[in-house]
């Protein structure tokens, strides 16, 4: 099979350990984003993988396209234009001090490309699974317009759609809220995932849920799923992750799925001394299109996304670095952080 993804990669520049911004005249150079994340794994995974996006035509978009190659990651169809390389820059929390993400994306080449400049009979050859996210239409109204149009294109061609709703409150700055997009997305889509956030600032679905409180309860996030599955009639799968921030580098970490006919909450990771957080949800929604694709239960599937996304917080970068070897043996128990020898 293969899995198309599309949306914006970035620059990110991060301050060195857990400094505060500029606490050092330097920054950590790398490149990440939500849909060319979740290529990465896939790829990790030996699936074949094809990223869709927009750069210019200078060396810092040659060196993230070449970095994207090097992971086996197809970049055939990212289109070449004017405009510029977003960027974000990251300052890593510790403690009760939260970790800082300040986005520079402002005519990005993707916030000013447009649907028809994209070729759509080419982009879907041979795909089977269509990913993206809600981080993609807040950037400007021209991706919403693409993002929608990429998920019209994907069902006429019988393809699977999942969608991360991924609520970002910093980028929805042009005029629109994103409770006008993302409901005519969300009708376009087989495989919702989100957080208890994203289903009430993306599809105005709302429950008492409490996350700061320290604990979860899971009945609400049955109730949370049921509600998305009878306002979208098509959607066939909502995976909700259950995230229990007790501090910056401490977490519980697990997720539920809900396909209609079953409820399954999966085990909890207790997350220590996180090294890096951000990409956390890719790597779930990696974990889980693949589990859905390899194993002959979404139970299995779901176990696979959260042990997946347990590895990603022990890795530096946007990108989740691990083999499917390595997250079958966390599934199997294998947790105690011995040397492999």
């Amino acid at each position: 099979m293969k899995v198309t993804t599309l949306g914006e990669i970035m620059l990110r520049l991060k301050s060195p350990g857990h400094e505060r911004f500029m606490q050092s005249p330097s920054l950590e150079a790398t490149f990440g984003g939500g849909e060319a994340n979740v290529c990465v794994s896939l790829a990790n995974y030996d699936m074949e993988t094809d990223f869709v996006t927009a750069l210019p035509e200078n060396d810092l978009a040659d060196a993230c396209i070449r970095q994207l190659r090097g992971f086996g990651v197809g970049t055939s169809n990212i289109i070449r234009r004017e405009g510029r390389v977003g960027i974000y820059f990251l300052e890593t929390g510790a403690n009760q001090r939260p970790s800082k993400v300040i986005y520079d994306r402002a005519a990005s080449s993707v916030s000013l490309a447009s649907a028809d400049e994209y070729n759509w009979d080419k982009i879907f050859e041979g795909t089977t699974w269509f990913h993206i996210t809600g981080i993609t239409p807040a950037i400007s109204a021209q991706t919403a317009e693409v993002t929608l149009r990429a998920v019209m294109e994907a069902k006429k061609r019988s393809i699977t759609v999942s969608c991360d709703l991924n609520y970002r409150k910093n980028l929805w700055k042009y005029g629109v809220a994103a409770t006008k997009i993302m409901p005519k997305i969300t009708e376009y889509t087989d495989v919702v995932i989100a957080n208890e956030e994203d289903c009430q600032k993306s599809l105005g679905i709302t429950n008492d849920t409490d996350v700061t409180s320290g604990k979860i309860d899971d009945s609400k996030y049955k109730e949370l799923t049921d509600k998305v599955m009878e306002l979208y009639p098509n959607v066939s799968k909502v995976a909700v992750t259950l995230r229990e921030s007790i501090s910056a580098d401490h977490n519980n970490w697990r997720a539920c799925i809900n396909n209609g006919k079953e409820f399954y909450v999966s085990k909890k990771y207790e997350i220590r001394d996180i090294i890096d957080r951000v990409g956390g949800g890719d790597s779930f929604a990696a974990g889980l299109i693949y589990g859905l694709n390899t194993y002959d239960s979404d139970t299995k599937a779901l176990e696979f996304a959260v042990a997946a996304s347990c590895l990603k917080h022990s890795i530096e970068g946007d990108f989740n670095r691990v083999s499917v070897k390595e997250v079958e043996n966390l599934m199997g128990g294998d947790g105690s952080g011995r040397v492999q020898r």
